[in-house]
């Protein structure tokens, strides 16, 4: 039987795909091969490239959009080339084309992954009718650090809320063909970066990072596991050294487990000269060696690099590398442009005049309903909404708007934006001004801009706020600020935005604090002097109508926190689902001559007085408030009669006040012991649900095997395996509005 079975496995025909790939793939010669795995900028010589074009030397071309300019450049590759294998144009495409939505931080704020995929499929509509295929997105780095500038591109702290999220934009981009292109993926999702580039120490960009096996597995790599089995078709390699190793070079990540573990076959490309990048690392002598050690570990398109282009030849005739090595590469290359139809149709259509996607009213009404969900209301003092009966009552105020993020069209859209403009912004300048409200505005941005320390523009507003009833203070970051390369060792707000926060609040005057960042910030002092704050985060495009309807009461917030908010900096990195320690926080703590023994939790010099719990975030993992009230029954978890290991955890959600509302339904687990230390708790589940005022909602979880599972590790002499699984131990589990419930 075993060997039929053999002999039926051996006949299995090959693909239509497969067979293509074959075919090409047996009529290219080496240079052929080699130059289908170099990947050019724009910013490479004209000349140069195009001869690299028509030499048939360039596999892909990135940072080019534009139909005509594109299709003039595939033209060069497909009708005057030796086998007119198509170019796959790609784009930093990050969270929008044209019409952008709010940073990806922001989008898991929404935790709504349906509007995501919806953001994500519009996207791509814009992009392909300028050129792109192929966009270097979704990140999916789970990020414990908000120093880490990076952390605007993910989603969050959670490897489920991530997976999730990343999931969809895959699903977004890649899914729903559309009537231009003959192929069933609009555009090519790339899953970066692999792996573990979010642990970078100290929160510093492109840093060394040091991951044991089981807590890459348990928290690092499922996003990745979930975006390629949403069908991802390529992942990009990260910067960073892990555990020694940079990624680009890492045969673990990209043979063990990608290709032979995962069974994947999306194309592995490089980030910006990761593979060149080899040389600086300390790993390789130079570029030539750097060059053997990525094609040993299978990175298999070089971005910008040139060490394929310029060793891998004369690695082949020495004898070092096999030319066997190079086909699976090139052959991932091939599949990744026979999936998008580029073989069959590699041009695009060049309308005449503007693309008739860009700014469409469906893109637009979607960028906004983002920014709506995005918000997060941390605090209200039962000021917002500024409803029409509140305003009534108040006979008609003045309000004033001012900060350095009230007017900022380029700001608002946030960090790697290419492609946006900023004349289609709507701030939230625009949107008060143009929209119909039943109260005075005045208008005092005080600070310029987010840096701006001038204490005579404070005064200005200062003096404005005087006349007015209510203080809108739209504060921030600008985009600049956050983003690759952007990391920062202080999370206060920039510049003189504190100070000003406090004038304001002196005026005696009620302030409405408007967060609008690339990641959480060390704002206690400003909530503190708030009667509300909504933490808004880089909203994209139509930020302000978003933020016009939340503070006139037209949209309810439902928008919660996609990280931990610490209260400084030294907490960082702090995140929900840490381990406990041996000696967890107990009141009070034990003093010898005034100093605490044996409570590490507690540290000395935070804020005003010299000794206070650090402990306690400013704001939780996945809290956030409503203009309505949620009130939880006891969840009760029930084993599912049939299906062994197997619960039905559920709870009823009942809406106790006066507004619609959407709630975030978060499943918490917790199991008491175990083979290894477990964290504190894990979200395992999460439901988006719109009650109306006065009714309630009924929400189920399945909680299974897989979730109760982590991975375990043995050691024996020099040799150590892993393995997942499920132990037999007491557990708990748990609905509730955030983490800390």
């Amino acid at each position: 039987m075993f060997i039929l079975l053999v002999v039926l496995c051996s006949f299995t025909p090959k693909t239509d795909e497969e067979l293509f790939i074959d075919s090409l793939l047996s009529q290219m010669t080496l240079e052929e091969k080699i130059g289908q795995m170099n990947q050019l900028d724009p910013s490479y010589e004209s000349e140069a490239k195009e001869a690299l074009i028509r030499e048939g030397k360039v596999g892909s071309i990135f940072n080019i959009v534009g139909a005509k300019e594109v299709n003039r450049l595939q033209r060069m590759a497909v009708e005057q080339t030796r086998l007119g294998i198509p170019l796959v144009v790609a784009r930093d495409v990050i969270h929008g084309f044209k019409t952008i939505y709010p940073i990806p931080l922001g989008q898991g704020a929404t935790w709504n992954p349906d509007l995501v995929e919806k953001a994500a499929s519009l996207t791509a509509q814009e992009a392909v009718y300028s050129g792109v295929r192929w966009a270097f997105s979704p990140m999916v780095d789970v990020a414990h650090d908000p120093r880490w500038g990076r952390v605007a591109e993910g989603y969050g702290e959670d490897p489920l809320l991530t997976s999730v999220m990343g999931a969809a934009t895959v699903r977004g981009y890649q899914q729903s063909p559309m009537t231009n292109i003959l192929s069933p993926v609009k555009m090519a999702a790339c899953v970066k970066h692999f792996a573990g580039y979010s642990v970078s120490e100290g929160g510093r960009d492109y840093n060394t990072t040091w991951i044991p096996e089981t807590q890459l597995r348990d928290i690092y790599l499922p996003p990745f596991k979930a975006a390629l089995d949403a069908g991802a078709l390529s992942v990009m390699c990260s910067f960073n050294a892990l555990n020694g190793l940079p990624s680009s070079a890492n045969p673990h990540l990209n043979i063990d487990i990608l290709r032979n573990e995962w069974q994947s076959d999306a194309l592995l490309v490089s980030d910006w000269g990761s593979g060149s990048d080899l040389v600086p690392h300390g790993l390789c002598a130079d570029k030539k060696e750097a060059a053997l050690r990525c094609i040993n570990a299978r990175m298999e398109m070089d971005m910008q690099g040139n060490i394929y282009t310029d060793y891998l030849a004369d690695l082949v005739r020495e004898g070092k590398v096999q030319e066997s090595q190079i086909d699976e590469c090139v052959r991932s290359v091939l599949r990744l442009k026979y999936r998008l139809g580029l073989f069959e149709n590699p041009y695009v259509p060049e309308p005449d005049g503007e693309n008739p996607l860009c700014y469409s009213i469906e893109s637009l009404q979607a960028a906004e309903q983002a920014a709506v969900e995005s918000a997060i209301l941390l605090k209200n003092d039962g000021i917002l909404p500024l409803s029409e009966e509140y305003l009534h009552a108040k006979k008609n105020p003045t309000v004033l708007i001012c900060g350095p993020m009230a007017d900022q069209k380029k700001e608002q859209l946030g960090t790697w934006i290419f492609d946006g403009e900023a004349e289609h912004s709507v701030t939230p300048y625009d949107a008060f001004y143009n929209r119909e409200k039943p109260f005075h505005i005045l208008y005092e941005p005080g600070l310029t801009y987010s840096r701006d320390k001038d204490p005579k523009h404070i005064a200005k507003a200062v003096k404005a706020a005087k006349k007015a009833d209510i203080i809108l203070f739209f504060a921030g970051e600008e985009a600049i600020l956050s983003g690759e390369a952007r990391c920062r060792t202080d999370l206060n707000l920039p510049g003189a935005q504190t100070e000003m926060m406090a004038a304001l609040a002196k005026t005696g005057k009620p302030v409405v604090l408007v967060v609008m960042a690339g990641r959480p910030l060390t704002i206690g002092r400003e909530v503190e002097q708030a009667a509300a704050v909504l933490y808004a985060f880089h909203g994209g495009t139509m930020a302000g109508p978003a933020l016009f309807d939340l503070i006139t009461g037209k949209a309810v917030p439902s928008g919660k926190t996609p990280m931990t908010f610490p209260k400084t900096v030294g907490q960082v990195p702090f995140y929900y689902n840490r381990h406990n320690t041996g000696r967890p926080t107990y009141e009070p703590p034990v003093l010898i001559d005034d100093i605490p023994v044996g409570a590490p939790q507690f540290s000395v010099g935070y804020s005003s007085c010299w000794l206070e719990t650090a402990t306690e975030p400013l704001f939780p993992f996945g809290f956030g408030l409503s203009y309505t009230t949620f009130e939880y029954s006891r969840t009760t978890v029930e084993p599912i009669a049939d299906r062994e290991g197997f619960y039905t955890v559920s709870a009823t959600i009942t809406n106790t006040g006066k507004y619609d509302a959407k709630e975030v339904a978060q499943l918490y687990f917790r199991q008491k012991s175990g083979a290894l230390v477990r964290p504190i708790c894990e979200l395992k589940g999460f439901q988006k649900v719109f009650i109306p005022a006065g009714e309630s909602r009924k929400v189920s979880f399945v909680l299974t095997p897989e979730d109760r599972g982590y991975w375990h590790e043995a050691h024996n002499g020099m040799e150590s395996r892993v393995w997942f699984a499920a132990d037999e131990t007491e557990f708990e589990a748990w609905i509730a509005p955030n983490s800390a419930k």
